[in-house]
């Protein structure tokens, strides 16, 4: 009872902090979802039990895959020029070699996918706090 109160209060202010996001903490909040799930993939290769191990590792890449479709959805190719074209190219390879480990059952792809998501992330977080930062009153 508890337990079930707690999960729904959580997707509550899940719901709140994604209607009340700026377009630039969606795009966080969406690199933060596939690494979420990059991270849950890689654990379910620790699991023994082989249907489970196969089923983590599928849902959560699955998972991380659509975020990227996602994330890739969200470049303005018409004022992004050569920085969308190359960010397209590489959320394309973030995808094939997910798609590839997925069917291998190939760890490398994944962490290899993960640590470029992470340094992307880390990057746009940096320009959000500097925006943030330029726009606090009496800063010069």
């Amino acid at each position: 009872m508890i337990a079930n109160s707690v999960s729904q209060s959580a997707a509550a202010y899940r719901r709140m902090a994604v209607n009340t996001a700026s377009a630039g903490q969606l795009v966080l909040m969406l690199f933060d979802g596939a690494l979420n799930r990059l991270s849950a993939a890689d654990a379910g290769f620790d699991i023994d039990d082989m249907s489970r191990r196969n089923e983590t590792i599928n849902e959560n890449l699955v998972k991380a895959q659509s975020i990227i479709a996602e994330l890739q959805g969200t470049l303005d190719k018409g004022r992004g020029g050569e920085f969308a074209a190359t960010m397209e190219r590489l959320y394309d390879f973030m995808l094939q070699r997910l798609l590839a480990a997925n069917l291998s059952k190939e760890r490398s792809a994944v962490v290899e996918v993960r640590d470029l998501l992470r340094e992307l992330r880390d990057a746009w977080r940096q320009m959000l706090q500097g925006q943030a930062e330029s726009r606090q009153p009496g800063q010069e």
